[in-house]
């Protein structure tokens, strides 16, 4: 079983167009073979992305908060106070530079031992460039999944 740490962009991919190769994966990937997880801080950053969401797809808000909440049954929150502060602490020294925001993201990462899927090219080769592997992009988990 695999296990993947959604950041926002990816939820936010999910909403702007669930019948994308993204949306498609997070909304009916066998959940015998991956789980998604999230920190409960992915619900405020989203929540400040619905007015873009609202802009970009046309939809009424209604139609984009029942994606979003389909989106959230595929997805195991961790409360972001369960994390140990020195995951946090480790964290904020690999993104400090690149975006603080994405803090909770990695954390998460390191206590569950999985790996950070995001669309974020940026953050994604940041962390590679400081020696983070335990990153991912969805034509990697494709890869992945296909062997």
């Amino acid at each position: 079983m695999k296990t993947y740490i959604i950041d926002t962009n990816i939820v936010f991919s999910t909403v702007l167009n669930p019948n994308s190769n993204i949306g498609q994966f997070v909304l009916s990937a066998d959940i015998e073979k991956v789980e998604f997880y999230a920190p409960t801080y992915l619900n405020e950053e989203i929540e400040r992305h619905i007015p873009r969401l609202l802009e970009l797809t046309g939809q009424t808000e209604a139609e984009i908060r029942e994606t979003i909440g389909i989106a959230y049954t595929r997805i195991n929150f961790i409360s972001d106070a369960q994390i140990p502060l020195e995951l946090y602490s480790k964290a904020a020294r690999l993104v400090r530079d690149v975006d603080i925001n994405d803090v909770q993201f990695v954390a998460l990462t390191e206590y569950l031992d999985g790996t950070l899927w995001t669309g974020d090219m940026k953050l994604y080769r940041h962390l590679l460039s400081k020696g983070y592997e335990k990153v991912i992009t969805f034509a990697e988990i494709q890869e992945e999944l296909n062997q």
